[in-house]
């Protein structure tokens, strides 16, 4: 007798388990960490680029030192400021995340401002390329950022959503995730005139 009993709560059990989401929700919790590490791939690519572009441009030009650290100094920032799959339900961290990319992403934008005074620099071949590998990444980054987007709507979803939600939050603790804001500055790439 208790030995079906044990039986049979371990197939409704089962049975709930299966039909609350608990694998739909894994495989969005999946889904997002993929997607937020090709934002990190990317945002690290655009940080690798800087010290070469730093580089070009003093060699080429005798340029503004301040513009110059700025750029240094923010990506310094944006390297040091790290977020790992697990704390993206942490708003505080996302912004401070988000808010040193957009510092990184000014400080890249009024570098390029500035060049257009120096047609000397514009001509270099090396920072042609380095131009054209920014302008590659910045796009990158667009795409990753929209596919992270859509993937934590689909996983926000299924954390918010009856009956999805009782798993989400009493069976794995799952919480909604933080997405990108709407910012117009972070969400357009500088701008590269040749």
């Amino acid at each position: 007798m208790r030995q079906n009993l044990f039986a049979t709560l371990g197939c409704i059990s089962l049975f709930l388990l299966t039909g609350c989401g608990y694998n739909q929700l894994q495989g969005l919790d999946e889904e997002v960490k993929a997607a937020w590490s090709e934002v990190q791939n990317q945002y690290q690519r655009r940080a690798d680029l800087v010290p070469n572009l730093v580089s070009v441009v003093k060699g080429a030009a005798q340029f503004e030192k301040e513009t110059l650290t700025q750029v240094v100094e923010a990506r310094s920032k944006a390297t040091a400021v790290q977020l790992d799959a697990k704390a993206l339900s942490n708003p505080e961290a996302f912004r401070r995340f988000e808010q040193a990319q957009r510092d990184l992403s000014g400080a890249l934008s009024r570098l390029l401002v500035v060049v257009e005074r120096y047609p000397d620099l514009k001509a270099n071949q090396n920072f042609r390329d380095l131009q054209a590998q920014l302008e590659g990444t910045e796009n990158r980054i667009a795409v990753a950022r929209k596919r992270y987007i859509e993937k934590v709507a689909e996983y926000n979803k299924g954390v918010r959503f009856f009956p999805t939600n009782l798993t989400a939050r009493f069976l794995l603790g799952l919480e909604v995730r933080e997405t990108f804001s709407a910012d117009e500055k972070l969400a357009k790439p500088p701008e590269v005139k040749f």
